[in-house]
């Protein structure tokens, strides 16, 4: 079984990776956290949840950073609709975040699962920058790291 950690700022592409990974027998996803990115982080959130509920699945999704850190924040609401998921309508789950910080959440998420957790980053790295600042050695812990990477001005 391989255990994943998913900081995410969930809008289409970021969902369909989260039913992917939802469903893939040999995962088993310990934690999503979301990030300020595609959309809002709540809106990000918003849209986790209703993935993780579509699925079916029991997975914690915490709240993190809404802003980059140095810069503010751009959405991509002009690409992805203003929910994130193409504006199609979807009812949101009723559910709420768990209670926590997505910082905080990767970083003991790490430690309880220690060389065996495989970082996999959909958005924007502003949590894991945060998680890295709060316990620096978390970075020996991560057994790999996946990072769906590559925007920026001049594409």
């Amino acid at each position: 079984m391989r255990h994943f950690l998913i900081d995410t700022d969930t809008a289409s592409d970021d969902a369909v990776a989260l039913v992917m990974a939802l469903n893939y027998p040999d995962v088993q996803i310990e934690a999503i956290t979301v990030v300020g990115g595609n959309v809002p982080v709540d809106q990000g959130v918003q849209n986790a949840l209703h993935t993780v509920e579509l699925c079916g699945r029991q997975v914690p999704v915490y709240r993190g950073i809404e802003e980059p850190l140095l810069r503010p924040l751009e959405t991509a609401q002009d690409v992805h609709g203003e929910d994130g998921m193409g504006d199609i309508g979807l009812l949101l789950s009723g559910r709420t975040p768990t209670p926590g910080h997505g910082a905080t959440a990767i970083t003991e998420t790490i430690h309880r699962f220690a060389g065996e957790i495989t970082l996999v980053t959909l958005g924007p790295l502003t949590n894991v920058a945060h998680a890295l600042l709060q316990d620096p050695s978390i970075a020996s812990e991560v057994k790999e790291c996946v990072v769906m990477g590559g925007i920026g001005k001049g594409h």
